[in-house]
C-alpha cells in the first residue's frame, strides 16, 4: 500500500521538478546576459571622453572684431525743388523763370529806392548846413552836389530868374518862379516813384502766376491717376507737391513786393515832405531878392 503511495508521489513530482528547472534556466541565462551592456558602454564612453580633452587641450577661438555699421547713405528728396526743376514740363518751368524774375526785380527795385532814400534823407541835411547859410541863391546852389534833387529844384528857381522875358515876361514874376520850382518839384516826385509801379504789379500778379502753375500741376495728377485706374501716393505725389511748391513760391514773391511798396510808399512821404520845404522856402527867398534888387 505504502509502496503504491510513493510511487504515484514520485510520478508526480518528476515532472514538476522538471518544469521549475526549465523555467529556471532562461532566468540564469539573463542574469548572466545582463553584464554585456555595462561593457558595450564602455567601448562608447573612452571615444566621448577624448576628444572633450582635445578641445578643453585646444586654444580658444579668437571673437571676431566688431564690424562698424555703414553710415546711412544720403537720400535726396524726390519731390524737393530741384526735382521739381528736372522733372517739369516747359509750363512750369516758365512759370518758375517768370516768378523768379519777378522777385529779382521787385528785390532790385526794393533795395535801390531805400539807398536812394537815405541818400535825399543826407541831402536834405547838407541843405540845412550848406546852401542856407550862403549870401545868395547862386553860391548855396554851387556848394550843393551834383545830381543831387535840391540842386535840380535851385537850378530851376535861378533859371526861372532868367527866363522871364518875352512872352515869359508877360506873367506875373512870382507866379512864373512858383511854376517853375513846382514843376521841378513834381519831377522830383516821379522821379522818386520810378519803380513802385513794379512793386504793385509783382505783389498783384504774382499770387495767381504761382496759382497758374498749381493748377497746371493738379492737371498733371489728375492726368497721372487716368493713366494709373487708381489715386495710389506715388502717382500724385509729385504733381501734388509740385502744385503746392508753386503756390509757396507765388507768395514768397508777392508778399516781399507789396511790404516793400508799402514800406517805401510811407518813406517816399517823408522825403517828399523835405524836398517841399525846401522849394517853399527857396521861392520865398527868390521872391525877396528880386524885391530888394
Amino acid at each position: 500500500m505504502m509502496k503504491t503511495f510513493f510511487a504515484k508521489l514520485m510520478a508526480v513530482a518528476a515532472p514538476l521538478a522538471l518544469s521549475l528547472s526549465l523555467g529556471a534556466a532562461p532566468h540564469a541565462a539573463n542574469a548572466q546576459a545582463t553584464p554585456e551592456p555595462a561593457s558595450a558602454v564602455a567601448p562608447n564612453t573612452a571615444p566621448t571622453t577624448a576628444p572633450a580633452a582635445v578641445s578643453a587641450a585646444a586654444p580658444a577661438p579668437t571673437a571676431p572684431a566688431a564690424v562698424p555699421a555703414p553710415a546711412a547713405a544720403k537720400v535726396d528728396n524726390p519731390y524737393g525743388i530741384g526735382a521739381l526743376w528736372a522733372q517739369s514740363d516747359l509750363v512750369a518751368k516758365a512759370v518758375l523763370f517768370i516768378l523768379a524774375v519777378m522777385s529779382m526785380g521787385s528785390w532790385y527795385v526794393i533795395v535801390t529806392k531805400l539807398l536812394e532814400q537815405m541818400r535825399m534823407g543826407r541831402q536834405a541835411r547838407e541843405v540845412d548846413n550848406e546852401f542856407w547859410k550862403e549870401g545868395t541863391v547862386q553860391a548855396g546852389t554851387a556848394r550843393l552836389a551834383e545830381g543831387s534833387p535840391f540842386r535840380f529844384i535851385a537850378d530851376a528857381g535861378v533859371h526861372a530868374t532868367q527866363k522871364h522875358h518875352g512872352l515869359r515876361g508877360k506873367v506875373d514874376f512870382a507866379e512864373f518862379v512858383d511854376l517853375c520850382i513846382h514843376r521841378a518839384t513834381e519831377r522830383v516826385q516821379r522821379r522818386l516813384g520810378n519803380g513802385m509801379s513794379l512793386l504793385a504789379t509783382v505783389g498783384s500778379t504774382a499770387p495767381f502766376v504761382g496759382l497758374f502753375g498749381t493748377v497746371w500741376g493738379i492737371y498733371h495728377a489728375l492726368t497721372a491717376i487716368g493713366i494709373a485706374g487708381q489715386a495710389s501716393i506715388d502717382k500724385v505725389a509729385g504733381p501734388v507737391g509740385e502744385s503746392l511748391i508753386m503756390t509757396a513760391i507765388g507768395l514768397a514773391v508777392a508778399v516781399p513786393a507789396v511790404l516793400g511798396y508799402n514800406w517805401l510808399l510811407r518813406r517816399n512821404i517823408t522825403v517828399m515832405d523835405d524836398v517841399r520845404e525846401f522849394s517853399g522856402e527857396l521861392h520865398s527867398v527868390i521872391l525877396a531878392g528880386s524885391a530888394t534888387a
